[in-house]
């Protein structure tokens, strides 16, 4: 079948020989391509949409032939969410959690930590898990007995007050975890559970220093989970101190050379040696993972590095390899390698997927690519017997080597009858979870049978015969009908209608033409309407499109007819056409074709050339041709009548204005002989008498206010003018409103109101002091000469004359009360800031910081200055008076003052922060070392010469203001990139792990 452009170009051929008062039923039929040939199966790969009568490719290829009943229904068999037999339980990732889920694994394999938990009880009998402890304990029943493959971890996760969207610090969860169940165990009653955390994870070691007088000093410590990352073997061998780095003796006094080293006295049954892969890189600031490959044993002897102790098991046996996957210390996934200790198989457990090693043996596998580029990609090194290399395991764990036991109640670890019952109500909800998907699929599959039947008895009722009744379905209701996924809704043929009620022709294209039969089996089932059979074909519709279409052809030779008659000289009768249509007329022409050719039923009647538009003519005037939908409205006024601009409008013939009626035939017309609103004539006129009383008004004023106008000979504060006592007080917006008519008084609208309300409070007093208007408040007032205010008094009304006289004899009419208030609320606005900007000042000397900061520290310092407040003097003291009416000559001078800039000027070192006042100042230093590669501990921060040392108080508290300048000076960087990455921690211990509540338990 001919493409969808080819056949509906096709259905409308016949206009160009049939005018629309010819047509006839075979001309209808043809535009809506009733007698178009079927397509047969096979012969379309997709539907013809053009084609009404094909019923090829609209979703029956799912239905005729065999179906495999598996297609009815999108239910995965539960039974895929079952654990095998003598396979270990998942944990389900929650987003961020797989460091989460490796240590629980780790955890839940050791045997004796397991069991030790389990027989932890409470007082109350556990209906169901609260604290972390019965999570935790409830958690490990489930991977012993549950039935489903993977459990969810939310209930622990949630107790712990974890972030699920951020990965944390791994080793860090490792460490408070583990010391927040050795605080739960020390609380029970049975002694044997009060150091299980202690007998599995800790032992003791010393640091040994030994002097040239064979003076040895010993530093006893408790070896627990996490501090055992100090156990490198190259940490255990001497280490010497000379030069600076000697030893200081605290009997002599005196440095001295000496050798350190470390001395084990016990070692734990478990020994979790973590690998420090992640470390502080200070070129960055931030941390960055070692991708180095590590070898190590299957077997680790300690013996060799134990003091005394002889009957001690110094054997140790590889348990677990904890992966991080990825380049990144931010970023990555978190893997577990864990032997079995009944069986002796090596399982990986990768969050939900489970993996059992083949043989006996460690696999580390993939798990040793890196995903992402690395730079420097080093080559794998060889491994001796009984080793194992891996750039990415940062934990291993290994276990005290037990002698075979025939006793199966060493591997054996029974769940308590409290727990178990537990277990076996989630045991149960997961076995109804499964029946109810089973009785869904069946469902599912019963439906799908029966609609197939249906089809198929459906399906070849559709095509319709030559001669026999038909209707028309829509072409997106039968693919629906058609696809089992979405539910079958009744059909809709509303949207297909055109304004007269019967089927649109440029619907045909999204409907099909089925048989009168088919059609009443499918509106007896599902229903709907308005039902579309063969009296549904719209003659109007018809008759409209031919004329449109053939004035469509015409329009380029009625544009070249209509642009040479513009140019001849008229004679005779003209019409007045808007200049903006004659430029793009053929345009608005085309637009309002194409409208009417695709009229719908929801069209809102509005066509071009229907009748004067309501618009503004300045718009007009202004040649807005864009926003023109209707011809010749562009000479319309606001009142319906023409225009009064002649310069927009053109006198066209009699014969133009045919042709253009043609296609617009309700344009409004006004011919040679039609007057121009009077309205409108009316209205210019008053606006240019307006506007010669606004020039002489602005120019009388100017003449009077010459000085004012030119800003010459203006009095100021800091020195009194001579010849007067008195100047008067106005806003500044007053006189800027005022220059504004005076230069454009056209434009502008006169200043009736000189507005002194605007300078006073609510009780009528002054809201200023004379120091707070030397020293910045003066950009909000004018002053103005005596015989200034007299021509404002008469020219303007005044609300309240605000003088300022040369000596004081009477208190200042002064508002105490609301100035306080204003200066109070300024205050709190410095300290309850939100997203302002601060500068950083990096220098080195203190001298540069004087000599580079000094400018700066002026410049902010004048508004501190300008937002001091001056309290009320005793009488006696001299100071400058405001007065709202005084008549009072005074002796004192006024005090002089200048204002300062408040405008900040950026040095070279120096970098803008956005910072808030509830913000603490360990938060900036983060802040500071990102812009300035600058580790917090190196950063010595001043303001004022004000050190600021407090990192938990807010900036705020700490007198950070906006605009404020903080100097930072960097102390020499450190060699100790251990000590490096525990200082940057924004993690204190103190305050627990970010984004948990393991510490708050």
């Amino acid at each position: 079948m001919a493409p969808r452009i080819q056949l509906e170009k096709a259905a409308w051929r016949w206009v160009e020989t049939v005018k629309p008062e010819d047509i006839r039923q075979e001309h209808i039929e043809l535009a809506y391509r009733v007698n178009l040939p079927a397509c047969k199966r096979g012969a379309c790969r997709r539907n013809c949409k053009g084609n009404p009568n094909c019923l090829v490719g609209i979703g029956e290829q799912a239905w005729l032939g065999e179906i495999d009943e598996n297609a009815f229904h999108n239910i995965d068999d539960p039974n895929s969410e079952r654990r095998d037999k003598n396979t270990f339980v998942g944990l389900t990732n929650l987003g961020a959690t797989c460091y989460v889920n490796t240590f629980l694994q780790v955890w839940f394999h050791n045997l004796e930590l397991r069991r030790s938990l389990y027989q932890c009880h409470n007082s109350r009998g556990m209906t169901f898990p609260q604290s972390i402890c019965e999570h935790l304990q409830y958690l490990f029943a489930l991977l012993q007995n549950s039935n489903r493959k993977y459990i969810d971890p939310s209930g622990l996760v949630k107790a712990l007050g974890l972030d699920t969207g951020q990965q944390q610090d791994a080793q860090e969860f490792s460490k408070l975890f583990l010391s927040l169940l050795e605080d739960t165990l020390s609380k029970q009653k049975n002694p044997n559970l009060q150091n299980v955390i202690q007998r599995q994870f800790c032992g003791q070691f010393s640091y040994v220093t030994v002097l040239p007088q064979n003076f040895m000093i010993s530093h006893w410590v408790c070896l627990k989970e996490n501090n055992i990352k100090l156990l490198y073997l190259s940490t255990l061998q001497e280490e010497k101190l000379d030069g600076e780095n000697r030893y200081f003796c605290e009997n002599c006094q005196n440095k001295q050379s000496a050798t350190r080293r470390i001395k084990l006295h016990s070692l734990p049954p478990t020994l979790n040696l973590q690998l420090m892969r992640f470390v502080f890189d200070r070129q960055t600031g931030h941390k960055k993972k070692l991708n180095t490959f590590i070898s190590f044993p299957e077997q680790l002897d300690m013996g060799p590095f134990l003091e005394g102790k002889q009957d001690q098991k110094c054997v140790y046996e590889l348990s677990a390899v904890l992966i991080h996957r990825g380049i990144s210390a931010y970023s990555g996934h978190y893997i577990a390698h864990v032997k079995d200790a009944r069986t002796g198989d090596w399982y990986k457990f990768n969050d939900e997927e489970i993996e059992k090693m083949e043989g006996k043996k460690l696999q580390l596998g993939i798990e040793e690519d890196i995903a992402e580029t690395v730079k420097s990609q080093t080559r794998k090194p060889k491994c001796s017997k009984g080793y194992h290399c891996s750039r990415n395991a940062y934990m291993l764990v290994y276990k005290v080597q037990e002698e075979e036991s025939a006793d199966p109640s060493r591997t054996n670890v029974e769940v308590p009858a409290f727990l178990q019952r537990l277990v076996d109500q989630d045991n149960h909800k997961f076995e109804e979870w499964c029946s109810e998907m089973a009785d869904m699929r069946k469902q599912s599959v019963d439906k799908g049978k029966a609609k197939h039947e249906e089809v198929k008895e459906l399906y070849e009722l559709l095509p319709t015969k030559d001669g026999e009744p038909y209707e028309f379905i829509p072409l997106d209701w039968l693919k629906k009908w058609l696809d089992d996924s979405t539910a079958t809704k009744e059909i809709d043929n509303s949207l297909f209608l055109c304004s007269h009620g019967k089927l649109h022709p440029d619907k045909v294209g999204e409907s099909k033409r089925v048989s009168r039969q088919a059609a009443q089996l499918l509106y007896e089932r599902y229903g709907g309407g308005p039902r579309l059979d063969d009296s549904s074909l719209c003659r109007e519709c018809v008759g409209q499109r031919c004329r449109v279409l053939r004035l469509k052809n015409q329009l380029n030779e009625d544009y070249k007819e209509v642009s040479n008659l513009v140019k001849r000289t008229l004679s005779g009768e003209g019409y007045w056409v808007g200049k903006a249509s004659l430029r793009s007329w053929r345009q608005l022409a085309l637009e309002q074709l194409e409208e009417d050719e695709h009229e719908t039923k929801h069209s809102n009647g509005q066509t071009n050339g229907q009748g004067p538009h309501i618009n503004n003519s300045k718009d007009l005037s202004e040649g807005n041709e864009d926003e023109m939908k209707t011809f010749n409205e562009d000479i319309v006024c606001s009142h319906g009548g023409l225009s009064i601009l002649e310069t927009e409008r053109k006198l066209v013939s009699s014969e133009v204005w045919t042709k253009l009626r043609a296609y617009f035939p309700k344009a409004p017309e006004f011919n040679q002989n039609q007057e121009s609103c009077q309205q409108c004539l009316t209205l210019e006129q008053e606006e240019k008498d307006n506007e010669a009383v606004s020039k002489m008004m602005a120019l009388d004023q100017k003449n009077q206010l010459l000085n004012l106008f030119h800003e010459k000979n203006r009095p100021t504060l800091t020195k009194w003018p001579q010849g007067t006592d008195i100047l008067y007080i106005v806003p500044l917006f007053f006189v800027d409103e005022w220059r504004k008519f005076i230069r454009r008084p056209t434009k502008s609208s006169p200043v009736s109101n000189v507005g002194n309300t605007l300078l006073l409070c609510p009780h009528g007093g002054f809201m200023f002091t004379y120091d707070s208007l030397i020293n910045g408040d003066a950009q909000h007032i004018a002053l103005l000469w005596p015989n200034e205010w007299e021509v404002i008094s008469r020219l303007f009304i005044v609300d309240q004359p605000i003088s300022i006289h040369c000596f004081k004899q009477t208190t200042p009419n002064l508002c105490w009360e609301c100035r306080e208030s204003f200066l109070f609320q300024q205050q709190r606005d410095l300290r309850e800031y939100t997203q302002a900007t601060i500068y950083i000042r990096k220098v080195i000397e203190d001298k540069r910081m004087i000599k580079e900061a000094a400018p700066e520290m002026n410049a902010s310092s004048s508004e501190a200055e300008e937002e001091k407040e001056e309290h009320p003097k005793v009488d006696g003291e001299k100071d400058p008076d405001f007065s709202q009416k005084s008549k009072t000559r005074h002796s004192t001078p006024f005090i002089s003052g200048i204002r300062r800039s408040t405008r900040h000027r950026k040095l070279r070192g120096e970098k803008a922060l956005i910072v808030s006042a509830n913000q603490t100042l360990k938060e900036l230093k983060i802040q500071i070392m990102h812009a300035f590669s600058v580790a917090p501990f190196d950063q010595n921060l001043s303001i004022d010469g004000k050190s600021l040392t407090d990192d938990s108080a807010t900036l705020g508290s700490l007198g950070v203001i906006p605009e404020s300048i903080i100097c930072l000076k960097a102390d020499e960087p450190i060699a100790d990139y251990a000590a490096m990455d525990d200082v940057y921690q924004v993690r204190m211990p103190e305050e627990g792990f970010k984004g948990t509540g393991l510490l708050g338990h």
